[in-house]
């Protein structure tokens, strides 16, 4: 794997070309589509989204649509690229094995850093094969990025999504938050860090004497940040979430007290912070083996969701990663097996929570359902047991069937896969951001930026 680096705006010029060659194997064609579906352009996705199967994708002229998209999203102008819009007319289909020659020319530049693309691919005999045009908002910033066997970009730097966002989160005021009974080391650590990062500014909540003997015991300077004194964790939580119902902070923060301590003072029907939406957890996973950013929920709230609790779990879900950067996410509804039996409530609410969707009554997703969590994540596994779906192989969120299956997925996939996880609650009037005392300063940070880039979401997307 060489390394190579994207092209930003200001590095672009029109006229500006590339052009380069790839021979259309299944291998390859399961590359474009992760590339493609990591970029995620919904419309000029519609045909790879559509089948799993390579011969039905180069017939129909899927190949077209996944080439172009990621190419623009790995190579040119590269990681960093946000899809606008884009047409395409197919000239002709193509075989498992042709050769396809993609050539991308900039033809104009404009405000916003947006960026129009002429598209034209041939055949290996030179006939037309392909063209359109797409506008795409170029990168800011440079950054370098592998190159795989293929062509296509492999990033799997640990800890590069959360990094992304922190990037993008320094960018924004700074996260007025409450960090409810920061006694200890860990948790006082990494209110500290995201306070100098300025990701928040912080407000201590919780019994004075012991917070300064923590920070003492720590060697951690406390200067600057604003102390409320409480006698207790409970009369923390109490207070935390009476400053957050009187704006006087804008998020919340858990410390070294119990989630459902906490939790408690949150959902009080006349004290708390409940909205229409059901609270439920997500955890934003940063897998390196996995191709792209992921969601499990819900994993530390709801413990036996019924199905609108769940209804709530996947629209949140949906949400939060819509205001992350992904436009359209790929919800993978979770079960033992991938089909439809009465004896598995799990796989029932998985079929109505689909229809649900067919129906307008989750919105903003492409949910399917339900799968199980090998053929959620790889599409060799999909092909293998013949499962068409828009979401195999390609899931941006998984819903677990309960509490129980969504903690030991996460976990697992820290402990066994290398991963990071950030945690925050989401369906109460200020984000909640949720830490384990397991966890590490960079996952701290993540959940500080991700609680930040959901409350200023207005202010747009952040990549991930």
């Amino acid at each position: 794997m060489d390394r190579r680096e994207n092209h930003t705006f200001d590095d672009l010029s029109v006229g500006q070309s590339l052009s380069l060659t790839l021979s259309l194997t299944a291998a390859t064609s399961e590359h474009l589509a992760l590339a493609a579906g990591a970029f995620d352009p919904d419309a000029a996705l519609s045909h790879i989204t559509a089948s799993n199967d390579f011969q039905s994708l180069a017939s129909a002229g899927g190949w077209a649509s996944s080439l172009v998209a990621s190419v623009l999203a790995t190579t040119f102008p590269g990681p960093g690229t946000q899809w606008v819009r884009g047409s395409f007319d197919v000239l002709r289909p193509m075989a498992p094995g042709d050769a396809v020659t993609l050539a991308l020319t900039v033809t104009a530049k404009s405000e916003g850093r947006r960026v129009a693309i002429d598209c034209r691919a041939t055949g290996a005999g030179g006939e037309p094969a392909l063209r359109g045009e797409v506008e795409v908002i170029a990168p800011a910033e440079k950054s370098g990025f592998g190159v795989a066997s293929a062509g296509v970009a492999e990033p799997r730097e640990k800890g590069r999504r959360y990094r992304r966002l922190l990037d993008m989160s320094r960018k924004l005021p700074p996260l007025r938050i409450a960090v409810v009974h920061p006694v200890d080391e860990a948790s006082l650590l990494g209110a500290l860090e995201a306070h100098r990062e300025k990701l928040i500014e912080a407000v201590l909540v919780g019994p004075e004497a012991k917070i300064r003997r923590a920070a003492e015991a720590a060697g951690l300077d406390l200067a600057g940040l604003e102390i409320v004194a409480t006698p207790h964790s409970h009369a923390a939580a109490e207070t935390a979430v009476a400053m957050a119902r009187a704006g006087k902070v804008e998020a919340l923060m858990k410390g070294a007290l119990h989630t459902d301590e906490l939790m408690h003072a949150v959902v009080d029907p006349v004290n708390g912070l409940r909205t229409a939406r059901r609270i439920t957890h997500v955890f934003a996973i940063d897998a390196p083996s996995y191709n792209r950013a992921l969601f499990i929920t819900d994993a530390a709230v709801n413990i036996a969701p019924n199905l609108m609790d769940k209804r709530d779990i996947v629209q949140n879900a949906i949400d939060l990663a819509k205001a992350l950067g992904i436009l359209v996410p790929h919800v993978a509804i979770l079960a033992a097996v991938e089909t439809v039996s009465p004896d598995m409530r799990s796989t029932l609410d998985a079929a109505a929570l689909c229809k649900m969707a067919d129906r307008g009554q989750i919105l903003g997703g492409v949910l399917d359902g339900p799968l199980a969590f090998d053929n959620a994540i790889s599409l060799e596994a999909a092909r293998a047991k013949q499962i068409v779906s828009p979401v195999a192989g390609r899931a941006d969120i998984l819903v677990a069937p309960d509490i129980e299956a969504g903690n030991m997925l996460a976990k697992q996939l820290v402990y066994l896969a290398d991963a990071d996880m950030a945690g925050i609650v989401l369906g109460a009037r200020v984000p909640i951001v949720l830490t384990s005392r397991a966890d590490g300063t960079l996952a701290r940070l993540g959940s500080c930026a991700i609680a930040q880039l959901w409350a200023r979401r207005s202010s747009g997307p952040a990549p991930t």
